[in-house]
């Protein structure tokens, strides 16, 4: 089992920056891939970056050149820079991880979620 422990959500303008990080424990050598998603309100949750072990970021069309998303493998931490900011970010923030059993079914761990909100 992994527990994932979000923190840096918050309020800011329009066009400002905000980090978010997740640290995890638990069984941290079973993780492979970490990520973020989010949910906005009455829209379905979407995946936002995820970095498998070893790789480069991938990331949603819609934050590619304002977010970057990146891991500190000796912290056990994943972490979200947020720039530019626009309103239609303004959601719910999931921290993400998963492993694969031997049986080839994916286990996902979530965060317990941070509220970013942009105003204008």
């Amino acid at each position: 089992q992994v527990q994932l422990v979000e923190s840096g959500g918050g309020l800011v303008q329009a066009g400002g920056s905000l980090r978010l990080s997740c640290a995890a424990s638990g069984s941290i050598d079973s993780i492979n891939a970490m990520g973020w998603y989010r949910q906005a309100p009455g829209k379905q949750r979407e995946l936002v970056a995820l970095i498998p072990k070893g790789g480069s970021t991938n990331y949603a069309d819609s934050v590619k050149g304002r977010f970057t998303g990146s891991r500190d493998y000796a912290k056990n931490t994943v972490y979200l820079q947020m720039n530019s900011l626009k309103l239609e970010d303004t959601a719910v923030y999931y921290c993400y991880a998963n492993r694969y059993a031997s049986s080839g079914l994916l286990y996902a761990s979530w965060g317990q979620g941070t509220q970013v909100t942009v105003s204008s």
